[in-house]
């Protein structure tokens, strides 16, 4: 491995501890009968992914998702059902990163929606620090704005060529494996931690 110049960070399940089960629970009861289809905690199904590979906007998805259940479900109950995937937002992960990005050029790659980015990531509410996630990376590459979802190579080869960065000199942390294998195959150090996992002496292992 050569010297590692950059970190790649994933959201959901590696700054993020997801809660996959609160999420199809809180979708159910506003009347998603098949959540448990549709959500998946790495990649989403129908319009559900329709939102985070960017095919449909939020207004889009909320018109949808009112037809798909024939009932008036707000927006807010909607956000609240995205953010059932949130079981908490570790502040030392975030401080963490703050302290790399004096060394290293730390990026988000992550399948994502502009509801839970507009609607809570990209605000104050995103930490008890009142910092927006923006705050902790170099640059953000996000499954809703460039157009495509991992494992889809292309979402990694749009960061590569954006960024300029050196896939050799590159840690990318993931928990989702298909993820970590397309990573890998494109030349990236990979680090793959579980849901809620402090990874912080793991990484730094591989930093050294």
């Amino acid at each position: 491995m050569g010297t590692i110049k950059n970190i790649v960070f994933d959201l959901g399940g590696v700054l993020i501890d997801l809660d996959h089960s609160q999420a199809v629970q809180r979708f159910k009861e506003i009347g998603v009968e098949d959540a448990e289809q549709l959500l998946d905690p790495y990649e989403q199904k129908g319009i559900f992914l329709e939102l985070e590979n960017g095919t449909i906007d939020a207004d889009e998805f909320c018109r949808k998702l009112r037809e798909h259940t024939g009932k008036d479900i707000t927006y807010e109950d909607i956000r609240h059902g995205w953010l059932g995937f949130i079981a908490d937002t570790p502040q030392y992960k975030l401080d963490y990163l703050l302290a790399l990005r004096e060394r290293y050029n730390v990026y988000l790659l992550s399948n994502t929606n502009p509801i839970i980015q507009e609607g809570w990531a990209r605000t104050t509410g995103f930490t008890p620090a009142g910092r927006p996630i923006g705050d902790y990376f170099d640059r953000m590459y996000t499954s809703y704005e460039v157009g495509v979802t991992k494992p889809d190579r292309r979402i990694f080869d749009y960061m590569i060529k954006d960024s300029g960065l050196i896939p050799s000199e590159t840690l990318f942390v993931d928990d989702g494996k298909s993820n970590i294998e397309v990573g890998r195959s494109l030349g990236f150090a990979t680090y793959q931690p579980r849901n809620g996992e402090d990874w912080r002496a793991a990484v730094d292992a591989l930093l050294k």
